[in-house]
């Protein structure tokens, strides 16, 4: 009956009929009944012969019947075979409790168990032993012979199927036993440790998982606890393999791992444990360690001696790794249990078999980086970082190192990957770094010496984007006086000794950092760091590297051997052709080689640099930077003309062209090859993207393979350009370096999907930052900002959805690393400005058309989406560094313009989260993304912050770059959106939310100014260079200048016009004007001078397109009813009659400005002493208007233009310049207002014309009205613009007009020969210019000679001053002050005219001829002369017509000739006519001379010296001349 084995063995034995037991075997009585002891066995037919007669059954029989049988089983069971046999219920038909208990069906609800308990008591009693004891070895004995039933397979750890189901109904058995107190754990553990070569580790393993006996116990229970150690570990190592199997039952084997795991770390690392057991307090804690250590040692020496894969001990190491997991961990995390654990392994790992020496890791931790590491090692790592903190990792990191000997291939190894993991820690290491060189040089601690050296050279291998190069923190380290090795003697010579004794050891890169970056030694001794230098450069000569042949952009802390210098040649031309493209300056690097290390430079260098080649028509980057090294003298003549011939050579053989200039596709392919492969197991990763560990570890890989991707070395620091200067308009990338960006961008927005797919931002981890900073390493930035310009700014239309986004992200992300990333120097459009990352994206989304707009708004909903969502849970600052304000008002500004549903005010619901998941659909709706995005509380509390909010001045900026043309609203639409925006929105919001506070003045204001700004900067500049468009044609400015007019148009109709200008603030316009102009940067410097120009008009430009009553004001209330123009007038003064007349030469770089500079004088003072035709008629228009407002228009207009005399005369004089035009419609409309004639001085002003052009006729000339100054502009402007002929009948009739007249004409005539040489004539060749400048020169000369003949005092035009009154003070308004200042030019180009008698009648003469001088002097000195020529030479009737006395007759014939167009030809003109004029001079003319000469100081010590010498002998003569007494 023990050898039945199934389901329904009990049943099949016995089957119960009617109460008859029938044998189902014929043999089995003998097996059940033998005989007693002594009895003889009786024969088979005895036993039969007393059955012969059928006894009939009585109403006992059934009872007795099963009875006996009872008693026969309890006497002849096989209790082993039993309790396989028994499981389940049995079969209805089995009725055992009745029979064992004799109570009656309910007594038990499992009758076999019930049946068993039963039988084992009474065969206990019979045994007289314990039950607990006979149970317990019965149920050890079923165990046993269970697992040996799969003795064909000899290390198997795990049970069949069979084996689970009879394991089953042992443990149910047994449970039943436990719960009636019938079974004994000990002695059960005891059993089982005897046999425990035949037991499975699944059988203890459900043993303990159902509470029959926990595995504390077992292992408590057992003698020989080695042994234990030895068996737990063989079977949890083939548990292991098994585990990595292809098998059903895997499930299994992975919980078993994890339960035997979490059990052996309670046991062996939690504290307070409960030790209430019959074994030392310590065993079992130390046979848990000791099990977890051999597995732990096992896997360590399986990775040393190298795993192959899918080998069984690959498999093994790889599934006890992966328990290092919180899913292993995770019901006993909040015990302190699984960090001991994690640390006590990290020890293990770091001191496993510490045999590496020092030596050994100097020379061979380049190979021990986080890319070239084991992953099951690095996997590890990773694992053991999740529990542990990075402050507790450094902390034991170096606890460990100060206390034990280590494994330096894995301590090294855990440095890099705490650096690559583990973002926080890169500062910790940074700091322990600086403590341990703090302890080594203050107590000579060696030990800590090395350790700060390792780590730092191991961190540097990751790459500058977690931790510094080796170069730049040995320079920081030692290169300063701060170091801690420059505090005393004794700590440089450690110091220098650590060094030295690394020389034998240590690669060529360090040797080469320490030479090239040597520690700041005390003069005293440098003698120490000598001695250094010549034993590294002996040791670099036995490795056959010389430092004079390094390359220029090596990388000093690579781990890659030293590269041979024909081989890093090209690459530094590379690089060096790459910054000077960027920055437009020959590289310090490039610089520094031609001086300190020119064996490298002539022999490698710059035969790289000067390949022959076909040269391209337009030159490049690469013949640029050629000519910038040959006009620096950084190319030798012959090496230049050798590159020049050869160059032209290749042109007519092409094909003989040096093949070294183009890069193999098989070289280069390769790189991207890789490169792909590495970008492809990053996408992989992303199905879990909070798997920082694992991404990063494939962002390293995609770091070390992105250098031979791009040619250049691994060390991204040695950019030495602190900005990147990029052209907006034409950015240009290599063709590798397009390949490599494309790559980079393409799997960034990929990866991006897919982690969004899996997990919004905020739940991605720390992967797109990383991946971001791998971007900018390796000199990468310019490129990729570059290809981003060309995306954004050039080819944005065509981007998809997944591109928008994913740019986007990274766009953030750059931001958030602005503070490491240098500066962005754009060119136009753009202001050349250095702009920080997100203000660089702000500038290449633009709103000017349909397009651009659609672009901008997917851009910037994609952006703040995305950072709203990533950064949730963090500061609002970092949102401040992630994105531009510009960005933020744009999407205001885009969706107030784009959709008019924004435009209503927000409800207070809120959609319940962010608006980053409806962005990932691939069917994506940007309207629904927008509008989600505005309706967000979130964003809505972003916007109170006063830096985000769209003001109504961001708001214009924006409106005004917006093309009607390609507009995405019509026009319609568009002045729609601009009521809306300017009087529902902006206007009535408070000034402190960016808005007018209801004043529809302060949005006139702002709107001025802003336009003003907007046409001033290059944005308004890159559609034309016709200034004349500066204004009215740039783009979007029609219909805000429209809004600008209506306004106006509001405030003149209102209650309370501004245009009295009564109030003491004045006109908003012209307060504008005044604010602008003070605000502007003074000097006459031909920038300056330029801007001030552009400024004024657009000045002028806004006043004529506003109403003219702007430029007079309505009259006043009071009486007399005159208006107030005094803004104007002193606009007019200051600055309109101010304005410069420069000529920048065409080398300037303003040469953009120069037509703006032509047509500003053309349009503002196109004669001198005169304003513009436009602004002319606007202000008498604007008096014709305050004319028909006043009581009495007459008056009005008398008193203004009476004001106009004393306050600004140049408006009167540009009147009559313009009276023929302007005399029509002042006649007309005055007739059709007033209908009567017109006022008494604009009569004045007509008479003043009527009399100039009686001149030209053959009559009498009339008589001149007064003013005396108005009659001679009046004349003035008639010669002007007469011919020749006329010219000389008017200046005949000169002779007979009153003295005042021909003064004020003489001084007109002045200004009009200035003018002649300072305006520009566009249109006029160079000899009509010399025409009109011999004209104006001689009209001068005929007014100067009449002066002379009548003996009229002309001199005091010529020092004209502010205090004057009367006529001179007019007269001074009506120059401008860079005319006044060039009257010293026009006085000496007079000379030909000047009257014999001059010297001798005029005292004041000389004093007038010296101030003169000086001052002509004074202009060739400042330089204000260059933009003016000396008129050419006169022909020899001039010349003649000037009269010559007797003292002057050899000066008149010296000064026939005077040098043509050259100032300093006058200047000697001048000096020489002073020296010969000086000794014929009366000694009245001397008076004052003293102190006119010490304020100019030492200006011609010839002139000086001639003057003083005369006035002492003249005050000798004095002396001796006898006084005349009567």
């Amino acid at each position: 009956m023990g050898r039945q084995r199934g389901p329904h063995a009990a049943s099949r034995c016995w089957e119960w009929e009617c109460g008859a037991l029938t044998m189902a075997d014929p043999r089995g009585l003998d097996s059940v009944s033998g005989p007693a002891p002594g009895a003889r066995r009786r024969a088979w037919a005895e036993l039969l012969a007393g059955r012969v007669t059928r006894q009939k059954p009585g109403p006992g029989t059934g009872q007795k019947v099963q009875d006996s049988a009872v008693r026969l089983l309890r006497s002849h069971l096989d209790w082993s075979g039993l309790l396989l046999e028994v499981e389940g219920p049995p079969c209805k038909k089995l009725c055992l409790g009745p029979l064992i208990d004799h109570d009656g069906p309910e007594a038990c609800s499992n009758l076999s168990t019930s049946f068993i308990g039963s039988a084992l008591r009474d065969h206990a009693s019979q045994l007289g032993v314990p039950v607990a004891v006979l149970s317990s070895q019965m149920a050890a004995s079923s165990i046993v012979r269970m697992c040996a039933a799969g003795a064909e397979h000899a290390h198997r750890v795990l049970l069949d199927t069979e084996q689970r189901k009879k394991l089953s109904s042992l443990i149910e058995i047994t449970q039943y036993l436990l719960a009636h107190s019938m079974f004994s754990r000990l002695f059960f553990c005891q059993e089982l440790w005897k046999v425990q070569n035949s037991l499975s580790l699944e059988a203890l393993w459900r043993l303990h998982v159902h509470n029959v006996v926990s595995l504390w116990e077992l292992l408590e229970s057992c003698a020989d606890l080695q042994a234990v150690v030895s068996w737990l570990f063989r079977n949890l190592r083939l548990l292991c393999e098994q585990v990595e199997a292809p098998c059903q039952h895997t499930d299994i084997a992975r919980a078993m791992l994890s339960d035997f795991v979490r059990i052996f770390v309670l046991m062996g690392f939690q504290k307070n444990s409960d030790l209430r057991r019959n074994v030392e307090p310590e065993q079992m804690p130390q046979v848990a360690r000791d099990v977890l250590e051999r597995m732990l040692l096992f896997a360590l020496e399986a990775l040393a001696a190298g795993l192959q894969e899918e080998s069984p001990a690959h498999k093994a190491v790889s599934c006890w790794f992966s328990t290092f997991s919180g899913q292993t961990f995770g019901s006993i995390i909040s015990t302190d249990a699984p960090k001991r654990f994690f640390s006590h392994t990290l020890t293990q790992i770091l001191t496993h078999k510490p045999v590496l020496r020092v030596s050994d890791a100097v020379q061979m931790q380049r190979e021990w980086s986080f890319a070239k590491m084991p992953p099951l090692l690095t996997s590890l790592f990773r694992k053991l970082f999740v529990i542990l903190s990075p402050e507790e990792l450094v902390g034991h990191l170096q606890e460990v190192l100060e206390t034990h000997e280590v494994n330096w291939q894995h301590v090294l190894s855990c440095v890099s990957t705490l650096v690559i993991c583990l973002p926080e820690a890169q500062q910790l290491v940074h700091d322990w770094v600086a403590r341990l060189l703090a302890r080594a040089f203050e107590s000579c601690d060696l030990d800590s010496m090395v350790t700060a050296f390792l780590v730092v050279r191991q961190a540097a291998l990751e790459g500058p984007s977690v931790f510094p190069s080796y170069a730049d923190w040995f320079q920081a380290s030692f290169g300063s006086a701060r170091g801690s090795h420059g505090c005393s003697k004794k700590a440089l010579v450690f110091l220098f000794k650590f060094l030295s004794d690394l020389v034998p050891f240590e690669g060529a890169r360090y040797m080469q950092v320490h030479i090239l970056h040597p520690p700041l030694v005390p003069n005293k001794y440098r003698s120490l760091l000598t001695d250094y230098i010549t034993l590294a450069k002996t040791r670099l000569a036995d490795l056959k590297v010389s430092i004079e042949n390094m390359g220029l952009y090596e990388d000093l802390s690579s781990a890659r051997d030293v590269t041979e210098p024909h081989s890093q040649a090209p690459q530094d031309v590379e690089k060096a052709i790459l910054l000077f493209e960027h920055t437009g300056k020959i590289p310090v690097a490039v610089m520094e080689a031609s001086i300190f290390r020119r064996p490298y430079y002539l022999s490698h260098f710059l035969p790289a640099l000067l390949t022959p080649r076909v040269l391209p028509r337009v030159p490049d980057s690469r013949a640029a930077f050629i000519e910038s090294l040959k006009r620096a003298d950084k190319i030798p003549s012959s090496l230049y003309s050798t590159y020049r011939h050869a160059c032209s050579t290749a042109e007519k053989n092409p094909e003989n062209t040096a093949p070294g200039m183009k890069v193999e596709p098989n070289c280069v392919d390769e790189p991207l090859k890789l490169l792909m492969i590495a970008l492809g197991g990053l996408r992989a990763a992303m199905t879990d993207p909070a798997q920082y560990d694992v991404l990063s570890a494939q962002i390293a890989v995609i770091s070390e393979r992105l250098g031979p991707a791009l040619g250049v070395s691994e060390d991204d620091g040695s950019c030495e350009a602190s900005k990147i200067q990029l052209s907006v308009l034409a950015p240009e990338l290599e063709q590798q370096e397009q390949k490599v960006v494309d790559l980079l961008l393409t799997s960034f927005c990929q990866n991006l999907m897919a982690a969004s797919s899996f997990a919004p931002p905020d739940r991605q981890g720390p992967w797109a930052a990383r991946f971001t900073m791998t971007m900018c390493g390796h000199a990468l930035l310019p490129a990729v900002l570059t290809r981003l310009c060309q995306l954004l700014h050039h080819q944005g239309p065509s981007l998809s959805a997944s591109h928008v986004l994913g740019l986007a992200a990274l766009a953030v992300h750059l931001g958030e690393s602005r503070s490491v990333l240098p500066e962005v120097h754009v060119g136009p459009p753009a202001p050349a400005r250095d702009l920080s990352i997100p203000e660089f994206f702000n500038s290449l989304l633009t709103c000017r058309t349909a397009e651009s707009s659609r672009l901008c708004l997917k851009f910037c909903t994609a952006a703040i989406s995305y950072s709203l969502c990533k950064f949730s849970s963090q500061s609002r600052d970092i949102l401040y560094c992630c994105l531009s304000p510009g960005l933020i008002k744009k999407f205001q500004f885009l969706v107030f313009r784009l959709f008019s549903e924004a435009r209503d005010p927000l409800s207070q619901e809120d959609t319940a989260g962010l608006a980053w998941k409806p962005l990932g659909l691939p069917s994506m709706d940007w309207q629904r993304a927008a509008l989600c995005l505005w309706r967000q509380r979130t964003f809505q509390e972003l916007l109170k912050e006063k830096q985000f909010h769209l003001t109504y001045r961001d708001w214009l900026q924006l409106e005004l770059e917006i093309q009607p043309e390609v507009d995405s609203l019509s026009d319609t639409e568009r002045r729609d959106f601009h009521q809306w925006a300017i009087h529902e929105h902006f206007l009535s919001q408070p000034a402190a939310a960016g808005g007018c506070d209801g004043d529809l003045e302060t949005a006139c204001t702002v709107l001025v100014d802003v336009l003003l700004d907007f046409c001033q900067s290059s944005r308004s500049h890159n559609h034309s260079e016709n200034s004349d468009l500066v204004l009215g044609g740039c783009t979007g400015n029609r219909d805000i200048f429209s809004r600008l007019q209506e306004m106006a148009a509001d405030l003149e109709q209102g209650p309370a016009a501004p245009y009295s200008h009564s109030s003491s603030r004045g006109h908003f316009l012209f307060r504008v004007f005044r604010r602008r102009l003070q605000a502007l940067a003074s000097g006459w410097d031909v920038a300056a001078r330029l801007r001030k120009q552009q400024e004024l008009l657009m000045y002028k430009r806004v006043l004529l397109s506003l109403p003219p009553l702007v430029l007079v004001g309505s009259p006043q209330v009071e009486q007399p009813a005159a208006p107030d123009c005094d803004e104007f007038f002193h606009l007019v003064n200051s600055e309109l009659l101010n304005l410069s007349r420069c000529r920048p030469c065409p080398s300037s770089p303003l040469v953009p400005f120069s037509l703006a500079c032509t047509v500003l004088q053309r349009n503002f003072c196109s004669q001198g002493g005169a304003l513009s035709h436009d602004i002319t008629v606007h202000f008498f228009r604007g008096l014709l208007n305050a004319c028909s407002q006043s009581r009495d228009p007459s008056l009005t207009a008398n008193l203004t233009l009476t004001a106009c005399q004393t306050k600004c005369p140049i408006v009167l004089t540009s009147a009559l310049l313009w009276w023929p035009r302007l005399e029509p419609e002042l006649h007309c409309r005055w007739r059709r207002c007033f209908q009567g004639p017109l006022p008494p001085e604009l009569q004045r002003l007509q008479e003043a014309q009527q009399f100039a052009q009686s001149f030209l006729s053959p009559d009498t000339a009339a008589p001149a009205p007064g003013p005396a100054w108005v009659s001679a502009a009046a004349l003035h402007f008639v010669i002007q613009q007469a011919g020749k002929e006329s010219v000389e009948s008017a200046l005949e009739k000169l002779d007979c007009q009153r003295e005042e007249l021909l003064v004020c004409l003489f001084f007109f005539s002045l200004m009009g020969l200035l003018s002649s040489h300072l305006t520009p004539h566009i249109r006029q060749t160079s000899s009509a210019k010399a025409g009109d400048s011999l004209k104006a020169l001689h009209v001068c000369g005929e007014i100067l000679g009449f002066l002379q003949k009548r003996k009229i005092s002309w001199l005091v035009l010529f020092q004209l001053t502010e205090t004057d009154a009367g006529l001179g003070r007019v007269l001074l308004r009506l120059a401008p002050d860079e005319y006044i200042r060039l009257l010293p030019l026009a006085f000496y180009s007079l000379l030909s005219y000047f009257d014999k008698d001059a010297l001798i009648r005029e005292n004041a003469f000389l004093h007038v001829a010296v101030d003169m001088y000086m001052k002509l002097t004074c202009l060739f000195v400042a330089g204000e002369t260059s933009a003016v020529s000396t008129p050419a030479n006169r022909s020899q009737e001039l010349q003649s017509q000037a009269g010559a006395g007797a003292g002057l007759g050899t000066f008149s014939s010296q000064m026939a000739h005077p040098t043509n167009g050259d100032p300093v030809g006058l200047i000697r003109k001048a000096r020489l006519f002073l020296l010969q004029s000086i000794p014929q001079c009366p000694k009245k003319s001397f008076s004052n001379m003293e102190e006119l000469l010490a304020t100019s100081g030492d200006w011609d010590p010839e002139v000086s010296t001639a003057l003083l010498s005369r006035q002492q002998a003249v005050s000798d003569t004095d002396l001796y001349q006898e006084p005349h007494l009567f």
